[in-house]
């Protein structure tokens, strides 16, 4: 099975509080199945969809008008529906939009029909993308598809530098990293990703980070946080990872001789390497993240479906919600479109159990993590990668960095 690379952008940009529109209707729970049901379906095109929305149409008798929209305007498309309540009935939320359109009122609290429901229950998901969905001990949407981050690496190089399987360890991958770059000018073991803004969170994580206290008040610059930044600085620093983005693409850069042959990634990298770099065929797999001190946690992304709080036909909205859930479902959507079902035992089938490169990214999920929910969070990963780049650029001391960095949030959150 072959991913196509999908341009999704599931990250909500920061602006003024939106909460002045919270007054939107709750919506009414009326039910007349020979009306058309809308839902908003985030995407160029709903080829991928419209399949399974037409056997729902067939099971159930419910029409459904499909409105897709392009993730590029999908954000300014939802902020005009709150502020004219003529949003609609189903939409599809980037799990980082979800804090923000709940303070915002624009979603229904779903919670009886969730917990109620045998597919809905939170149990059937993975525990990172139910996450996305609560609020207050509520639920306002339900998980559907999902992504994480895994380890990519060279079977090939990695064995010349006596590694027979991927690094397990932070320390592992240190050491693997310092030998690979020591195979002559211009090599590097491992990429210190300087422009993914959930990337030194991540192994912040992974030292034991909370990121926040109980207040949200950010710990970036304790121990944790200071500790796993010196770690990944540690490897530029040396020479193990690159300091500057090197202009490579994944031929270049993964292929052939492999400058860089350890790197963390989506799943939607399978398909690049398998179509770019041919070169490299059965010399590269996929693993699950090394482990820090403390975990290897990764991180979780996706979209949820929810009830739109305008919408008068909250019945058929659930209906066709808990249809696009089940598993079966789930998977005919990923075998369309690549997205990752967000069902566990979707992952049962032969689809994912069958090929090496998927079911690791299946794995992984149990180990993965959404960043903090939060309106603000996309302006704070933005100071995080200036203060990141000082530190890699102009030798920043990373505690000073950090530092800067919580004052930054300290402002932005007050």
């Amino acid at each position: 099975m072959k991913f196509k690379k999908r341009m999704v952008a599931l990250g909500a940009l920061a602006v003024a509080s939106i909460g002045l529109m919270a007054g939107c209707s709750n919506g009414g729970s009326d039910s007349s199945s020979s009306d058309e049901l809308t839902f908003w379906y985030m995407g160029d095109g709903d080829q991928g969809i419209k399949p399974i929305v037409d056997d729902f149409t067939e099971e159930t008798g419910i029409k459904v008008k499909i409105q897709s929209i392009p993730w590029s305007s999908s954000r300014d498309k939802l902020l005009t529906a709150v502020a004219s309540k003529g949003g609609p009935d189903v939409v599809q939320m980037g799990s980082t939009y979800m804090s923000e359109f709940v303070d915002a009122g624009a979603l229904l609290d779903i919670t009886e029909d969730v917990e109620g429901n045998d597919t809905l229950k939170p149990t059937n998901f993975f525990d990172g993308s139910v996450e996305t969905t609560k609020f207050d001990d509520k639920y306002y949407a339900v998980p559907w598809y999902t992504e994480t981050r895994a380890l990519y690496y060279r079977t090939d190089l990695l064995e010349s530098v006596g590694y027979s399987e991927a690094p397990k360890t932070w320390d592992e991958l240190a050491d693997a990293a310092q030998k690979l770059s020591e195979r002559g000018d211009n090599m590097y073991g491992f990429n210190v990703d300087a422009s993914e803004p959930t990337f030194g969170f991540m192994f912040a994580r992974q030292n034991g980070s909370e990121l926040f206290d109980d207040n949200t008040t950010p710990l970036f610059n304790q121990p944790e946080m200071v500790e796993a930044l010196d770690f990944l600085y540690g490897m530029v620093e040396s020479g193990a990872a690159p300091s500057t983005d090197l202009g490579l693409d994944i031929s270049q850069g993964f292929g052939g001789d492999g400058v860089v042959p350890m790197f963390i990634s989506g799943p939607w990298m399978i398909n690049a390497i398998e179509e770019n770099a041919p070169d490299i065929e059965g010399k590269w797999a996929v693993a699950e993240l090394p482990a820090g001190p403390v975990s290897n946690t990764s991180v979780t992304g996706g979209a949820n479906l929810a009830v739109f709080s305008s919408s008068k036909k909250k019945d058929d909205a659930i209906k066709l919600i808990e249809f696009l859930s089940r598993p079966e479902n789930q998977t005919a959507f990923f075998e369309n479109t690549n997205s990752l079902p967000t069902s566990q035992s979707a992952w049962e089938d032969d689809v994912f159990t069958t090929d090496p490169h998927i079911s690791v990214f299946g794995e992984q999920l149990n180990e993965s993590q959404p960043m903090p929910l939060m309106k603000e969070w996309d302006e704070i990963t933005q100071n995080y990668l200036k203060e990141w780049e000082q530190v890699v650029a102009k030798s920043k001391d990373v505690q000073t960095a950090m530092d800067d960095l919580t004052q930054q949030t300290e402002n932005i959150l007050k």
